[in-house]
């Protein structure tokens, strides 16, 4: 067990110190980010709060039975969490997933939910306004600890209703090693038998990552063909995925800030939020996955398809076009009537497109980006952007920098 604190306590600043344990599984993306937002609230406060969480930072609620902090924030979409927790005497503000049904919240307890209708109406308004014709969810067989997926499958449901698209909903298997191989065939004949093109939201971004891998398994185009969006923005998923992938924003920190927040309040003294605190998606990270574009000629949207998965690895045209078995200037016709550019344009933009991104992340030098984004040189990315963007990287990276600064 270890005990985290964000403020000076009270020998310092004469505040009073409060002990608050964190129930969450901070080796998760959505529970860590929630944390996060918990300590810059602490960090923009006078709140001297001695924090609790276990070592290896994985909830266990079954350790709390002799708890006397306090106040608590904990993570309500875990039911064992909701049970170890029913009469506990310190304050209890709960984090989890919204519901349709008002009933399903616990009662007497101030809650702050990730927004689940908003988080789906995002993914959806962003394929169809990429032109899709249909729609479809991937989600996950349903259990007690994943009742945030039901709601999102039924927030789907209503959007389909309400805009009156095709769709369609897959949930697959669960994702267990040693029933792996089957569950991403039936995940492969489920996509093969959907009508093309089509627009699929994942729940989260594990099963989108599912979706981009049985897509190239099966040679299906992403995103001409399926264009795909996840839900949490997880830059691990981001990082084993070949084709970037586009995913909903979670308003992780607000939640964490507001929960923060409710629990201070309550600490002083302050009456309970009766009503759920509902927070609404900050956005999308639009990457490849998404970026659907209508095309009709199959040669150039298996082109590419392939330079997508492979472009960072330094290809040329030439094997782009002994991959689809066409002479390269027949291919080169073809993408010139339906892009107005050549194959070789498009791996540049390509690779380009991916330097972007990664100089927008900002963990990495712009050598290491240069590698990474298969340039042959740093001089030679230094070349690109300056002919196709009137810059350098640290160049366009500054003003990236500059129009965060303006926009807040």
């Amino acid at each position: 067990m270890s005990s985290l604190g964000f403020s000076s306590g009270p020998a310092s600043s004469g505040l009073q110190s409060h002990r608050i344990a964190l129930l969450f599984n901070a080796n998760k993306v959505y529970d860590r980010e929630i944390v996060a937002g918990i300590g810059a609230y602490l960090g923009s406060t006078r709140a001297a709060w001695e924090l609790f969480m276990e070592e290896d930072f994985r909830c266990r609620p079954e350790n709390m039975a002799g708890w006397q902090g306090d106040g608590i924030i904990a993570d309500f979409d875990d039911p064992d969490i909701a049970t170890a927790l029913t009469g506990i005497q310190c304050p209890v503000v709960a984090v989890g997933s919204s519901y349709a049904d008002p009933a399903h919240y616990p009662a007497g307890i101030p809650y702050v939910a990730t927004d689940n209708r908003q988080l789906v109406r995002c993914a959806f308004e962003h394929l169809m306004g990429a032109g899709l014709p249909r729609f479809a969810m991937y989600s996950t067989p349903p259990t007690p600890r994943n009742r945030w997926a039901q709601e999102r499958e039924q927030a789907f449901n209503e959007l389909l209703a309400e805009t009156g698209a095709e769709g369609s909903l897959f949930r697959g298997s669960t994702t267990e090693a040693q029933s792996w191989q089957g569950a991403q065939q039936q995940l492969i004949d489920w996509l093969q038998q959907l009508p093309k093109p089509i627009g699929i939201i994942a729940v989260n971004d594990a099963r989108a990552r599912h979706i981009l891998q049985a897509c190239l398994s099966a040679e299906i185009p992403v995103p001409e063909a399926v264009a795909i969006i996840g839900i949490d923005n997880d830059p691990l998923t981001r990082t084993l995925s070949r084709i970037p992938l586009s995913s909903v924003i979670q308003g992780t920190d607000q939640m964490g800030r507001t929960a923060a927040h409710l629990l201070h309040r309550l600490l002083r003294g302050g009456r309970e939020h009766a009503a759920p605190v509902l927070v609404a998606p900050s956005g999308i990270h639009v990457a490849a996955s998404s970026q659907h574009r209508p095309l009709s000629n199959p040669y150039v949207m298996r082109a590419r398809h392939y330079i997508r998965q492979y472009a960072a690895q330094g290809i040329k045209a030439e094997q782009v076009v002994d991959h689809l078995g066409i002479a390269r200037s027949t291919l080169d016709a073809y993408f010139r009537k339906e892009l107005g550019y050549t194959v070789h344009d498009e791996i540049m933009h390509t690779k380009l497109g991916r330097a972007q991104d990664l100089l927008r992340d900002g963990q990495l030098s712009c050598s290491r980006i240069a590698v990474q984004c298969g340039f042959t040189s740093l001089q030679y990315m230094h070349a690109v952007f300056r002919r196709e963007l009137g810059c350098t990287p640290r160049e366009y990276q500054q003003n990236l920098r500059e129009e965060r600064v303006a926009s807040n």
